[in-house]
């Protein structure tokens, strides 16, 4: 890495009508976020992740017994990292749980018009997987499919950034010098998430809408991390910072 940097680039990188439909949706991208994060199903909810054994039938309903009715079940799978197998799961939600009442905000950055960007995408043919380190692996990577490359020029240095499919959506998992870093303008250690809109061949990076990942929120998720070539050597200061809780909990 560098030494830290935030500066304005030379040039605008998007036009003046793209920055305005930004700032004018910011607001309501930063409320409509600190509501959903304590949503039943939101981010803080999360208090279980149970990894099924092969050949447990066991379904998200059967994982209720006993159990507040503020709790809700779902099921998920994943690739076993050793054998290849599809693993089955279940996770529990609680809309009371202590980390929702214990939730005091997230912490973001002013409305950064800087960090307002167009860049271009350039369509791969057939599904190009990337590995991806996720936080919970120890050190194994998972294959996601990244369906293109997004390429931009900034204060003279060309970046080729790697999103995957998120479920239809481009999800650009990205670092830079903020993260982990003490004081004001500290962000989440391990990175942040950003969905990418896509029209075509050109796409807009509005990184004022950069959010801390699910696993900033609750140990219970098992997230990303960014590849080399998403980590940026300077200081990225737009989007959500860190999330804070009342009284000293720990998630």
């Amino acid at each position: 890495m560098t030494e830290s940097l935030s500066l304005a680039p030379a040039s605008p990188l998007a036009s003046a009508e793209t920055v305005e439909a930004a700032h004018v949706a910011y607001a309501a991208w930063r409320a409509g976020r600190l509501d959903s994060v304590v949503g039943p199903t939101g981010n803080l909810s999360l208090i279980e992740t149970r990894w099924l054994e092969p050949g447990d039938e066991t379904v998200a309903q059967d994982a209720l017994a006993g159990l507040p009715a503020t709790v809700t079940a779902t099921e998920l799978s994943r690739t076993n990292l050793e054998t290849g197998d599809r693993e089955r799961g279940i996770r529990l939600w609680d809309a009371n749980s202590p980390a929702i009442r214990a939730f005091e905000t997230i912490t973001a950055f002013p409305f950064n018009p800087d960090w307002v960007i167009e860049a271009e995408f350039t369509p791969v043919d057939g599904d190009r997987k990337v590995p991806f380190e996720h936080i919970r692996d120890n050190g194994g990577t998972r294959d996601l499919v990244v369906p293109g490359d997004i390429t931009f020029s900034r204060d003279g240095v060309d970046y080729s950034l790697s999103a995957f499919d998120d479920d239809g959506t481009l999800l650009l998992v990205f670092g830079d010098e903020t993260n982990g870093q003490d004081g004001a303008t500290g962000t989440y250690a391990s990175g942040r998430f950003l969905f990418v809109k896509r029209d075509g061949d050109r796409v807009i990076l509005d990184f004022n809408q950069a959010f801390v990942p699910p696993c900033g929120f609750s140990d219970q998720y098992n997230c990303p991390l960014p590849p080399r070539n998403n980590r940026f050597a300077l200081a990225l200061e737009a989007g959500e910072k860190r999330v804070v809780f009342r009284d000293g909990y720990a998630h």
